[in-house]
């Protein structure tokens, strides 16, 4: 059954956009508005014929539900704020497309708020940003840095809306999602041992950074496990770039003419490594074995090609939002949690030429 082709165009040309209501679709269908919401909202029962009217009318108006008005009647916005800090990374971006695609497939939409650096000091400012636009839950995508994370001990988190943090050290009373860092460094280090290797060095990311210590803490761990020294000249730290990398290799072999491998806590790190080790004619695995940590797309197209540890970050994100959806639930039931979420994603060691010969 069709709709009155004229009522469409006198309501194009009196209101000049496509933005129909509700009352317009109730007016070119002629029915009333609650028939019309009870059809777009699937509830009740409708009769094939009215409801045929009804989507006809949607059809030609081009109506879309108002979804902002939708949220004020039910006070939620079925949006969540992602609080987030070097997308233009290999890591964090990988992390930002899991949440991204966890949240698509629950029906949120994402609010991105980017910070410059992950120390900045705007907490305040991006916190009352986000309770300003009603956001439901908020992932705080930003990695713990130096004290970055002090204001949670004079914050009220119960005011806010539910949140989830990721790559931070696991905290009481906070959702943390995040890497095994220590365990990946660890799987790192055996492997180097098991390939025979006895002067490991380690050219670690900044150290006021969580997941840097996380990685040195394995790296050490490992070494004093299998009796060996974890000495300070073994230890060059350095940033998460390729000309850290290339600058502390030269530094470990000056410190220690003995090397026989070097744990990278980043593929980057990695890279220049390599880099320094053609320049000085040491072969690899031969003379020094290197492995690297998160398996960036490239890695396996180093020369060689790079031993690294893989990092599940899409996992992260997608277990980020599902951990939020169920915090905003339990809010909204009135439900406190039985725990307090924490999980910890396990990385995989992925062994290529860089360190084995086999």
């Amino acid at each position: 059954m069709s709709t009155n082709p004229k009522k469409l165009r006198t309501y194009r040309e009196v209101n000049g956009s496509l933005h129909a209501t509700l009352r317009d679709v109730a007016e070119l269908a002629g029915v009333s508005t609650k028939t019309v919401s009870r059809v777009v909202n699937h509830q009740g029962e409708i009769r094939d014929v009215t409801r045929e009217r009804v989507q006809a009318a949607i059809e030609q108006l081009g109506y879309r539900p108002n979804v902002l008005a939708r949220s004020l009647i039910h006070q939620r916005s079925n949006t969540l704020a992602v609080v987030a800090w070097g997308i233009d990374y290999f890591g964090p971006s990988r992390t930002v497309v899991g949440i991204e695609q966890q949240a698509h497939e629950l029906g949120y939409s994402l609010f991105l708020n980017l910070v410059s650096q992950p120390d900045d000091g705007k907490r305040e400012h991006v916190l009352d940003t986000l309770i300003a636009y009603r956001v439901d839950g908020i992932i705080w995508a930003v990695p713990e840095v130096g004290d970055n994370r002090v204001w949670l001990k004079s914050s009220h988190l119960e005011q806010l809306p539910p949140i989830v943090f990721l790559s931070m050290e696991a905290q009481p009373g906070l959702a943390v999602v995040a890497v095994d860092n220590r365990n990946g460094a660890k799987q790192a280090t055996q492997h180097l041992i098991d390939q025979g290797r006895r002067k490991i060095g380690i050219i670690t990311g900044p150290l006021a950074w969580w997941e840097a210590r996380e990685r040195y803490a394995g790296w050490q761990e490992t070494l004093q496990q299998a009796g060996l020294v974890p000495a300070s000249s073994l230890v060059v730290e350095g940033e998460w770039s390729a000309s850290s990398g290339e600058k502390g290799l030269y530094t470990l072999l000056a410190q220690e003419p003995g090397l026989d491998a070097v744990f990278a806590s980043s593929d980057q790190i990695a890279l220049g490594a390599l880099g320094t080790a053609h320049r000085l004619g040491r072969r690899i695995p031969q003379d020094l074995a290197i492995v690297g940590f998160d398996n960036i797309p490239e890695s396996a197209c180093f020369w060689p090609p790079l031993t690294t540890v893989y990092q599940q970050l899409v996992d992260v994100g997608r277990i980020a939002v599902q951990t939020l959806q169920k915090m905003i639930e339990a809010r909204r039931q009135n439900e406190a949690p039985v725990e307090t979420p924490i999980t910890m994603i396990e990385p995989e060691l992925i062994v290529r030429a860089s360190s084995s010969q086999s």
